[in-house]
């Protein structure tokens, strides 16, 4: 599946000029990057198609632990990106309003931040809690719909919940300010919505609660 290269989402590692159509993620596909663009044009560990899809195949590229099988297969904001093989480990982060792998440690790619999107109550009470990305787990901890977890991908443990309060670190994922992170300094209601002032490097600014991430 392609795109054309001039729609292409604003948080790409890649110019809007060149080839006509590029790639594009199998799903999630204004959220995300396909995973060819970030092994062949980023990282330049693959030439093309062919040598991704034999990495692939021998299993030697994992997203958030798990072996992946698609050469389009979207890699997200945050989602660990691991070469066993090679011993490199990276995180989908933001830069520059451009989304990009920063270098991480082998135990660190163990782990993800997900937004809790929403919560279902199961057969005999048990609790799912729908993350973002499309993640689902089952789960007893206290945690609300709009708090974010660091969850062990290996365990599907949760290793922390982050709520969004004075003090968070969060970093802006859409609007004017993206890619701009800082602690929130206040939470304010603003008609229906929800609105934190943050202090960042650049100075106090304002961003949606809903378009906020929250980074540790």
């Amino acid at each position: 599946m392609h795109i054309k290269r001039k729609t292409i989402p604003i948080f790409w590692p890649v110019p809007k000029t060149g080839t006509k159509y590029v790639a594009a993620p199998t799903h999630n596909q204004y959220s995300s990057v396909p995973l060819i663009i970030f092994v062949r044009d980023f990282l330049k560990i693959v030439k093309n198609k062919k040598e991704l899809k034999k990495l692939l195949s021998e299993k030697k590229i994992l997203i958030n632990g798990k072996p992946i099988k698609e050469i389009n297969y979207p890699v997200c904001f945050f989602d660990s990106l691991s070469f066993p093989s090679i011993k490199k480990y990276y995180r989908a982060v933001l830069e520059n309003k451009r989304l990009v792998l920063k270098e991480i440690t082998e135990k660190e790619s163990n782990s993800k931040i997900y937004r809790v999107i929403n919560k279902k109550i199961l057969p005999k009470n048990k609790i799912q809690l729908n993350l973002s990305d499309g993640k689902n787990i089952l789960s007893s901890e206290k945690v609300n719909a709009g708090d974010f977890v660091l969850l062990n991908n290996t365990e599907n443990k949760i290793e922390k919940i982050i709520s969004l309060k004075k003090g968070t670190e969060v970093i802006v994922i859409k609007g004017k300010n993206m890619g701009k992170q800082g602690k929130i300094k206040e939470i304010v209601s603003e008609g229906n919505n929800f609105v934190a002032k943050i202090e960042s490097k650049e100075g106090e600014i304002n961003a949606n609660i809903k378009n906020l991430f929250a980074v540790g």
